[in-house]
């Protein structure tokens, strides 16, 4: 088990106390995620692209989870406030900018995980002024959308059915749409500081867990665990965002280094992700005895058929602006080669 040391204290008080345009040329990268991970890995190669674009008058400062916290509304309030001008956001993000819980419905998006990331990044859907502005209302843009692989169950009995999942007290990000959605399934959905999870799984306070494949082995929570269960129901998305006034303020050059290197990283982040998530569970096959369950189009669509009534929820928690985005990419993914996100037996959609 790899869990972090969290460091606060004098980062703390250096990294609010400075003025933001006194490192006009220093981006502070801030990550949910420990080294180790899919962000960690997109924001060194995010790095190496902007400081060679720029000819080295930009530099990237990398700021993992741990360095500047282990509180994520922490994070997002130096987000907002300029003192980290970009930063990944994901679940815990829906309580600063609600609208971005799109990214938690399940059983939305392709099971062509490339094929997401083309779709949330294409401009029908990254520059419509419903997804825009959904940040821009809070200060915030939203650059990029990074698919980290799909959502994998944890559990310390076998799940292929939602009647397996009844009354499971299963461990989920702080987002109301996480949280009715796995209620829809049955389960008791409950809230863990991520530091915290392993030792929560190992003491039977959490009963099963909700990962990418890379952060079930990265922090050992397969070590606690009996069974991995793919159900292919969503792929973790994290947001890529900047601070509105940091962003805005950027020469048109270093816009344009920045967009470039969004536009390259599409495919980048598709093949970090792709490449960690494999590996990594080889590595947990090999060191472990863990049960893999992979549910098959039947077990699929009976959790698809509870998921659905959510997007409804979803649009009565957070409003208009929330349907625009849904029905854009409903309509994205529609026209997309995999076709409509309501098939129900064909395995097609996540």
């Amino acid at each position: 088990m790899q869990i972090r040391n969290v460091v606060t204290g004098v980062f703390a008080l250096s990294m609010m106390g400075a003025a933001s345009s006194a490192l006009a040329d220093t981006w502070r990268f801030g990550l949910e995620e420990t080294e180790g991970s899919v962000q960690y890995a997109y924001a060194e190669a995010f790095k190496d692209l902007i400081e060679e674009k720029s000819d080295g008058d930009i530099t990237i400062q990398i700021l993992p989870y741990g360095v500047w916290g282990s509180n994520y509304s922490a994070l997002y309030d130096a987000l907002q406030s300029g003192a980290i001008p970009i930063s990944f956001g994901s679940g815990f993000l829906g309580g600063t900018v609600p609208e971005s819980q799109l990214m938690s419905l399940n059983y939305v998006m392709p099971n062509d995980q490339l094929e997401t990331a083309e779709i949330l990044n294409s401009d029908a859907f990254m520059q419509s002024d419903a997804w825009q502005q959904s940040f821009r209302s809070r200060g915030l843009v939203p650059l990029a959308a990074v698919p980290e692989g799909f959502q994998v169950w944890t559990a310390n009995k076998e799940i292929r059915t939602p009647e397996d999942m009844k009354g499971l007290q299963i461990r989920v990000m702080d987002n109301s749409l996480l949280r009715a959605t796995y209620q829809a399934y049955g389960a008791a959905p409950i809230t863990i500081a991520y530091g915290e999870l392993y030792s929560a799984l190992q003491q039977g306070q959490a009963e099963g867990n909700i990962q990418p494949v890379f952060a079930h082995e990265n922090m050992g929570f397969y070590e606690v665990q009996d069974y991995m269960i793919f159900a292919e129901q969503a792929q973790f998305i994290g947001n890529l965002i900047a601070n509105q006034d940091w962003y805005e303020a950027l020469p048109d050059d270093q816009q344009a280094v920045l967009q470039s290197t969004l536009d390259e990283m599409v495919h980048n982040g598709h093949d970090i992700q792709t490449q960690f998530n494999a590996e990594r569970l080889e590595t947990i096959q090999d060191n472990s005895d863990i049960n893999i369950i992979r549910l098959n189009g039947e077990e699929r669509s009976r959790f698809r058929e509870l998921a659905r009534p959510v997007r409804q929820e979803y649009v009565d928690m957070v409003g208009e602006r929330g349907q625009q985005a849904l029905d854009i990419l409903l309509k994205q993914v529609e026209e997309s080669q995999s076709g409509s996100s309501d098939t129900d037996d064909s395995d097609q959609t996540s």
